[in-house]
């Protein structure tokens, strides 16, 4: 049998892969992180063993636990899905997981799917690349096991031109923002939270750059930064399912 390591999206099951969807539908086991929404685990037939390894902020089930959980399901006679939010190999440990299956000799699979670094943005009308505005953008994790947003040189990100996409930072909203302006983006550049992105309680919070520290938003929520954050194209929210979720 294989383990397949399949992204769940950002969270709409509409934005799933055909792909994603009928491996969803036809595994025995369902090995799946915090974010994955309780509609998309729905897709899976009744009999279908769900094993949560999500991760929470200074908690949850250790990445090395999840290794060896893997690789034992790995070894049996069942189809295993381990089920990412977003895809699996943007900040979703995918290829750590991929390597401990290979070096078990256990055969594999990976499902890209739609990363919310990209929809969230779209969800609340703001696309990361605009001409005349964006021609680039970059995505950052805000926060770093070995040393939160401290190990990351946001001096030296705040340089570089075009969007920033921010995920997994706004418990470190405060120290980016900071560090982003002391590399010297203005305190007034536009910046965007979208929480939940495109499920049905997105919230999109907008504010400066020198405001960040103090916005109203809890995680999870992907964070944008530059002149496009300031941007609302209801027409893009046709991208990502067709409902207004502002």
């Amino acid at each position: 049998m294989t383990v397949h390591l399949v992204g769940a999206g950002p969270g709409d099951p509409g934005l799933l892969t055909v792909t994603a969807a009928r491996l969803i539908a036809n595994a025995d086991v369902i090995v799946h992180d915090a974010l994955v929404s309780n509609e998309i685990l729905a897709l899976a037939r009744p009999d279908t063993e769900l094993v949560n390894v999500g991760k929470r902020r200074g908690s949850g089930t250790p990445q090395d636990e999840i290794n060896e959980i893997l690789v034992h399901l790995g070894r049996g006679q069942r189809e295993i899905v381990r089920l990412k939010g977003g895809d699996p190999f943007v900040f979703g440990r995918g290829g750590e997981e991929a390597m401990a299956l290979k070096e078990a000799g256990i055969q594999f699979t990976v499902v890209p799917a739609v990363t919310s670094a990209i929809a969230g943005p779209a969800s609340a009308g703001i696309p990361v690349t605009h001409r005349g505005v964006s021609a680039a953008f970059t995505v950052v994790t805000g926060h770093r096991e070995d040393g939160g947003a401290e190990a990351i040189d946001w001096e030296a990100i705040a340089r570089v031109n075009g969007t920033i996409v921010i995920l997994m930072g706004v418990a470190e909203r405060g120290e980016i923002a900071e560090r982003l302006v002391a590399g010297g983006r203005s305190s007034l550049t536009p910046v965007a939270f979208v929480a939940n992105a495109t499920r049905d309680d997105q919230r999109v919070v907008r504010c400066s750059l020198g405001s960040m520290a103090t916005a109203d938003v809890e995680a999870p929520a992907v964070i944008v930064v530059g002149e496009v954050a300031g941007m609302d194209l209801l027409s893009a929210l046709a991208l990502v399912g067709g409902a207004d979720r502002r």
